[in-house]
């Protein structure tokens, strides 16, 4: 409402918006200081008449803008003492604030500094839910691998990490692709064996595949709708045949939906030979497990496939 009044008022003014003024730089200040200088000319739409702002690019031009000042909110998390770590406020570009101020220096003609409104943002799993839905396991499973693969534990390790403690809400859908995100050599990732159409070869981030089985597998015996899941081409050992479910950035993901009224949690660990996922909920939550084979004891001593 109050944008579209300053709209309508300093349309009126145009006529004091001269050609030169569309060079004139607005200035952005966040924390005192001056993040970015546009130019008033990249928001203009390209007509002949009074300058108008272009709402496409202004739009474009605060997605830029939240990038330079957000600050992800941080969830609580379970710690490696047991204990709850509480979670940590953040803050994002308040944009409808942002825009009144933005169309207020912009048709003044000046260099009117423009102060980043911003916006508090809260976690999403705060300490008192996290502290409701650690009580009751509803499914896990372990798998064994060989710790003696460096590369591949260390992808292992880096996998589970980025799924700890991760929460899937009621209704919501877990993808591992999203969760984890890409594999890449900057991230830490390392080559490894993978199978690619049946055979053998070497990638970066190769043993992900044995996180994403071992989740699979926790996640089915919980009971949980499984949305998305591929075989591999070529039988893996850490699973019995038909339990595995391979993932690749830009290829297979491994999805599953959260078909409960209460919130699930995701506890990875890893120690020694094995890596375990055990899902957890609230002790009011009515879950239908179901039965899953259960792995192997050990590996073969060669094992070292995706």
């Amino acid at each position: 409402m109050i944008t579209h009044i300053w709209i309508a008022a300093l349309i009126f003014l145009n006529q004091f918006i001269v050609p030169e003024h569309l060079e004139k730089h607005l200035e952005m200040v966040h924390k005192e200081k001056i993040i970015d200088r546009p130019t008033r000319s990249q928001f203009v739409l390209p007509v002949t008449g009074p300058p108008l702002v272009d709402n496409d690019r202004l739009n474009a031009y605060m997605d830029h803008l939240n990038s330079l000042v957000v600050s992800p909110a941080v969830n609580a998390k379970i710690n490696a003492s047991g204990g709850i770590t509480p979670g940590r406020s953040g803050h994002r570009l308040y944009r409808r604030m942002f825009k009144d101020q933005f169309y207020a220096s912009f048709y003044s003609g000046g260099t009117q500094p423009v102060h980043v409104p911003l916006i508090a943002v809260q976690p999403k799993v705060d300490s008192e839910l996290l502290g409701q839905i650690r009580v009751q396991a509803i499914g896990r499973y372990a798998t064994f691998f060989n710790p003696g693969n460096k590369s591949r534990a260390n992808n292992i390790t880096l996998a589970l990490k980025a799924i700890n403690n991760h929460v899937v809400f009621p209704g919501e859908i877990f993808s591992f692709n999203h969760v984890v995100g890409r594999r890449t050599k900057a991230k830490g990732y390392r080559t490894a064996k993978v199978i690619v159409r049946g055979e053998y070869s070497e990638g970066i981030g190769g043993g992900i595949c044995q996180v994403s089985s071992t989740l699979f597998n926790a996640a089915d015996r919980a009971g949980l709708h499984i949305v998305q899941r591929f075989s591999h081409s070529k039988h893996v050992s850490y699973v019995p045949p038909g339990r595995d479910a391979t993932v690749s950035w830009y290829g297979p993901d491994f999805q599953f939906q959260n078909n409960y009224h209460q919130p699930i949690l995701i506890r990875a660990h890893s120690s020694g030979s094995h890596l375990s996922f055990t899902l957890y909920s609230s002790d009011v939550i009515n879950f239908k497990p179901k039965h899953v084979p259960a792995p192997a004891k050990k590996l073969p001593r060669q094992h070292e496939h995706r």
